[in-house]
């Protein structure tokens, strides 16, 4: 068989220019139609997927209806809000933390309220203070974004210091309990104290404000167990009435999805307080943390619509995967299917959670009501 090169040098210049020119122009023709051809053959592959993704959410969309019983809970700042959905049905929606909740807490905040107003004006410099190595250099370089001697932080903190005198003034007539009464009186007043020096002296430091919230944090860890005992109390209450309502039967198959900020996600209260009034040999996978952005102008739709993406996953990981049961529970946790293999190739190893230490210390005995077994 005679090669290229060999078919070449048989030929003149000419004739192999010419002969060359019409390859190229041969090449060129069809080169075109490849393409298309190509990308036809690419869009084709990707409506494959199109089409999985519609009949997905076709099925999701009709399982919505049928999640039933189900648990929404909306972390907020009353202790929460909590909706039962059972046979397809909103039965109830409740906010069923005690009142002493919202006013622990709410004394509680001052210091934060008092730092965010003054945190912009802070030195951009860590100062040598016992806590120091845990403060990151950078993130307070960004925080402390005014110019160095601003004063733009009295007139705001002035206001804050108004409505601060005014709650410890009408303190007295709020019929709290007597150290409730106190943690805040004591909180409220040092808060005002701490204004009134910085505000005279027109200036303020990390160590100063440091030394007002070591002063009020005995009494903000009153404040702390009254706010505790409140949502344990209001949340045990709500979970042994709406048991009671739906019945053993389908209270043991009961799913509790809770929604919350990231930086409440882990260890939730919420979520440590209902999970012990669950089937706990269901509560790992019953019992789902949603962590969103911010919070959802629908959230029990948002719940619902994950809810269902989880339950039918659940039937489609042991059907799909049924010779792979590894990445049958990937699909079926918060696993990507491709995170296993992606670990493999660049050496890397998954972070672990010890999940069984958090079962285990969640559904232990209460430190503040010294209940232990779920209601």
């Amino acid at each position: 068989m005679a090669t290229r090169r060999g078919f070449l040098g048989t030929v003149t210049a000419a004739g192999a220019a010419t002969l060359l020119t019409q390859t190229q122009a041969a090449t060129s023709a069809s080169a075109a139609p490849a393409a298309t051809d190509e990308k036809a053959a690419r869009d084709a592959i990707r409506n494959v997927n199109a089409g999985m993704r519609a009949n997905y959410a076709s099925l999701k969309s009709e399982l919505i209806k049928h999640l039933s019983p189900v648990v929404v809970v909306q972390n907020n700042a009353v202790g929460g809000r909590f909706t039962l959905i059972n046979n397809g049905v909103r039965v109830e929606t409740v906010d069923p933390v005690p009142e002493y909740f919202e006013l622990a807490k709410s004394i509680a905040h001052i210091p934060l309220g008092i730092y965010s107003v003054i945190a912009a004006y802070l030195s951009d410099q860590v100062p040598n203070i016992p806590n120091a190595e845990r403060i990151d250099p950078h993130d307070l370089d960004m925080v402390a974004f005014k110019t160095p001697g601003d004063k733009g932080w009295t007139t705001p903190l002035s206001s804050y210091r108004t409505t601060l005198n005014s709650a410890l003034t009408m303190l007295p007539t709020a019929n709290l309990p007597d150290d409730l009464d106190a943690s805040c009186t004591k909180i409220l007043t040092e808060a005002v104290k701490f204004i009134d020096t910085i505000v005279k002296a027109a200036s303020f430091d990390m160590v100063a404000f440091n030394r007002f919230a070591a002063t009020v944090y005995p009494s903000i860890r009153v404040n702390m167990t009254f706010a505790a005992t409140a949502q344990i109390t209001g949340i045990e209450a709500l979970m042994k009435r709406w048991r009671a309502l739906i019945g053993e039967q389908a209270w043991s198959d009961l799913y509790v999805t809770v929604l919350s900020i990231w930086t409440t996600s882990d260890l939730n209260q919420a979520s440590i307080i209902i999970r012990r009034t669950m089937n706990q040999a269901k509560v790992d996978t019953h019992l789902i943390d949603l962590p969103t952005v911010e919070t959802p102008s629908d959230p029990i739709a948002v719940a619902l619509d994950n809810l269902a993406r989880i339950v039918q996953d659940n039937v489609a990981a042991e059907m799909v995967f049924n010779t792979d049961l590894k990445v049958a529970d990937a699909l079926k946790g918060k696993e990507d299917l491709l995170s296993d293999e992606i670990l493999k190739q660049i050496g890397g190893t998954a972070p672990t959670a010890d999940t069984a230490a958090f079962s285990a210390a969640a559904a232990a005995t209460c430190p503040i009501t010294g209940r232990t077994a779920a209601v």
